[in-house]
C-alpha cells in the first residue's frame, strides 16, 4: 500500500470513478491535537482547530490536557450511529481531501519527531564532549544526561504513534481502494443487468395496460395548437379542454387571442357561455369581466373588488392558436405546421372523439392497417402487399412508408404531418412521393382533453385543383369525408380501449411497421418516468434523514401517474 501515497496511485485510484454519495463503509480518521503543543503556535493551532471543527467532530481529550479530533465521516447514506455520533456524510473526493490533509500532517509530525530525536542526540554529543567534562561536575552531567534520555524516550514514542497513524491512515486507504473496486464492480454487473433488462423488455415489448395514467407533468410543457384562428372571432369565445382542465379563448382589445380559466372567480361560472364585450370576456352570471391577462376588469353592481382569474401564454401563428399548459418557462421558438409550398388549404375541421389521446396518436402513425380497415373510403381496393416498413433515413420520427408513396412525420408532443402521393382512386402507383403527380398534405393535431376524450384538429391542403374550395358545400363534403374515414378507426381504437383498461397490452407484440407509433408510445412512457422520478425526489426530500430507512416512520409514496 505504499504506493496508495503517491499522486500516480491516488490518480489511478480515484480518477474517472464519477460516484458521489454511493460508498457504505465508515471511514474513521483521528488527528490529536493536544499533543502537538510543542510543534504549533497558539495561532497555528487555534487555525488548525478551526479547519478541524468545519470538516470534523471536535471533543476534549479524556485526560482533560487538549483537544483531539475524531472524524466520524460516512461516506453514502446517512445512518442512525453516524448521526448520534455527529457524522457528516461526505462524498469520494471530500474523503479523499480528508485523507491527504491527514497524510500531510503526519509528514509534518514525522519531521517534527525527527528533528526532537537530532536535537537530542546532539545534546547527548554535547554532553559527552570531553571539554563539557572539564567545565561541569559529575552530578551535573548525571542530571542532563537522564534529561536527556527521557527527551529520547519522548520522542521515540511519538515516533511509534506517528507510525502507528500513517499505518492507520495507510488501512483506510487501502478500504477505500477496495470500496472503490467494489463499486466499480457493481457497476460493470449492474451495466450487464441494465442491458439483459433491456434486451429482455425490447422482446417482451411495450406493457400498455390498465386505465389510463394521469397525464405527467412533462406532457404539458410544450406549445399546444388548440384551435383553428379562423375559428376564433372577437365577439364570441371558444371553449376548450386540454389536461382534463377548462379554458378559454378569446380575442382582447388589441385583436390578439388570449386564454383563461373558464371559470367566474365570483361564482365559477362557465366564462365560455358569455360573450366578448370590448374585448374583455363578460361572465353570463353577474357580468364581471375579464382582460386576456385574467384580470377583472369590471364588476357591476357591487364595490370593485381586485381579482382575476388564471391565464396561459398563447399566441397565434400559421393560422392556429398556440398555448402553453405546462409550468416550464414556454420555449421561444414554435414549430411550423404549414404545408408544402404550391398548395392550397382546403379544409380546416374539429371533431371531439371519445377515445385516448395515445391510442390516437399510435392509430394515425400507422398505415399497414389501412387495406384492412379502410376498405369503404381512401384505401378501397388497395391490395395487401407482401411487406409493410416505415424507413427513417434521416430523423427518427420521420420517414416515409415502403411501399406507399407517403411520408410521414411525428412532431412532440401531438403532432403529426404526411404527405401522400395521389393517383388514381382505390389504385396505388410508385413507391415514393417523388414519384407522384398530385399530393395531399395533411395535419392531425390530438389534443388530450381528458383520459378518455381527444379533440382533433385536421388540415387538409392539395397541390392540385385549387378550384376545389370555392365549389358550395365543399366543407360539408370533407366533413363528411373526415368523420367517415374516422368511424372506421374509432371502432377499433374504441374496443383496443375497453380491453386495456381491463388489463390487456394493446403493446404485447409490436412488428418492424409498428415503429413509428412505438416510437411515440416510448416518449409518451419517458415522461411518465421523469414525472415519477421528480416526484419520488421530492418526497424524499420531505422525509427528515434519520427516517429514511422506514425504522421509525412509514413514508407513504405519492401515487404518480
Amino acid at each position: 500500500m505504499e504506493s496508495a501515497l503517491n499522486p500516480g496511485a491516488r490518480n489511478s485510484l480515484f480518477s474517472g470513478v464519477g460516484i458521489s454519495n454511493s460508498l457504505e463503509v465508515p471511514v474513521v480518521l483521528g488527528v490529536d491535537l493536544g499533543s502537538s503543543s510543542r510543534l504549533f503556535s497558539r495561532t497555528q493551532r487555534k487555525r488548525l482547530l478551526r479547519r478541524c471543527r468545519r470538516h470534523f467532530c471536535v471533543r476534549q481529550s479524556e485526560n482533560g490536557g487538549g483537544l483531539s479530533c475524531g472524524m466520524g465521516l460516512e461516506i453514502g447514506d446517512f445512518s442512525h450511529a453516524d448521526a448520534e455520533r455527529g457524522s457528516r456524510v461526505i462524498d469520494v473526493n471530500q474523503a479523499w481531501e480528508l485523507l491527504r490533509h491527514d497524510v500531510e500532517f503526519l509528514d509534518l509530525r514525522a519531521r517534527q519527531d525527527v528533528l526532537a530525536i537530532k536535537d537530542a542526540h546532539d545534546k547527548v554529543v554535547e554532553v559527552l564532549n570531553p571539554l563539557a567534562r572539564e567545565t561541569k561536575s559529575i552530578n551535573t552531567l548525571k542530571r542532563e544526561l537522564a534529561n536527556l534520555q527521557e527527551d529520547l524516550q519522548r520522542a521515540h514514542a511519538q515516533v511509534h504513534i506517528s507510525e502507528a497513524r500513517v499505518n492507520h491512515t495507510l488501512s483506510k486507504l487501502a478500504e477505500m481502494e477496495t470500496m472503490v473496486n467494489d463499486e466499480l464492480l457493481q457497476k460493470d454487473e449492474a451495466a450487464v443487468t441494465v442491458r439483459k433488462n433491456a434486451t429482455s423488455s425490447k422482446s417482451k415489448g411495450l406493457n400498455i395496460a390498465g386505465p389510463v395514467k394521469r397525464y405527467p407533468a412533462e406532457m404539458k410543457n410544450y406549445w399546444y395548437p388548440v384551435a383553428f384562428s379562423a375559428c376564433l372571432d372577437s365577439e364570441k369565445p371558444l371553449a376548450i379542454e386540454i389536461f382534463e382542465k377548462n379554458w378559454v379563448l378569446f380575442r382582447g382589445k388589441d385583436g390578439r387571442a388570449g386564454c383563461i380559466h373558464d371559470a367566474c372567480a365570483h361564482r365559477a361560472c362557465p366564462l365560455s357561455l358569455g360573450k366578448v364585450n370590448d374585448g374583455c370576456l363578460q361572465c353570463p352570471y353577474h357580468g364581471w369581466e375579464y382582460a386576456t391577462s385574467g384580470s377583472c376588469e369590471k364588476m357591476p353592481s357591487t364595490r370593485f373588488v381586485p381579482t382575476k382569474v388564471k391565464s396561459m401564454p398563447c399566441i397565434e401563428k400559421d393560422g392556429l392558436v398556440w398555448i402553453w399548459p405546462g409550468s416550464a418557462t414556454p420555449e421561444s421558438d414554435i414549430p411550423s405546421l404549414l404545408p408544402p409550398e404550391n398548395f392550397t388549404l382546403h379544409a380546416e375541421i374539429i371533431l371531439d372523439l371519445e377515445v385516448e389521446h395515445g391510442l390516437l396518436m399510435e392509430n394515425l402513425l400507422d398505415l399497414a392497417h389501412a387495406p384492412f380497415t379502410h376498405t369503404t373510403t381512401f384505401a378501397k381496393g388497395w391490395s395487401v402487399p407482401s411487406s409493410v416498413k416505415f424507413k427513417t433515413p434521416v430523423e427518427t420520427l420521420r420517414g416515409y412508408w415502403d411501399p406507399y408513396p407517403i411520408d410521414m412525420e411525428f412532431r412532440r408532443p401531438c403532432m403529426v404531418l404526411s404527405t401522400i402521393g395521389l393517383a388514381k382512386p382505390g389504385k396505388l402507383e410508385g413507391s415514393d412521393t417523388q414519384s407522384c403527380k398530385n399530393h395531399l398534405h395533411q395535419l392531425h393535431v390530438c389534443i388530450p382533453s381528458t383520459r378518455g376524450k381527444t379533440r382533433l384538429l385536421y388540415r387538409m391542403s392539395l397541390d392540385f385543383a385549387p378550384w376545389l374550395k370555392y365549389v358550395p358545400f365543399i366543407q360539408t363534403l370533407w366533413v363528411h369525408l373526415a368523420r367517415k374515414v374516422l368511424d372506421e378507426d374509432l371502432r377499433l381504437v374504441e374496443g383496443q380501449q375497453e380491453r386495456m383498461v381491463r388489463g390487456a397490452n394493446v403493446w404485447n407484440l409490436p412488428v418492424p411497421y409498428d415503429k413509428l407509433g412505438v416510437r411515440y408510445r416510448k416518449w409518451r412512457v419517458s415522461c411518465e418516468h421523469d414525472h415519477a422520478d421528480h416526484h419520488q425526489h421530492e418526497a424524499e426530500e420531505e422525509v427528515p434523514r434519520s427516517h429514511r430507512d422506514g425504522s421509525s416512520i412509514q413514508t407513504r409514496k405519492k401515487n404518480c401517474k
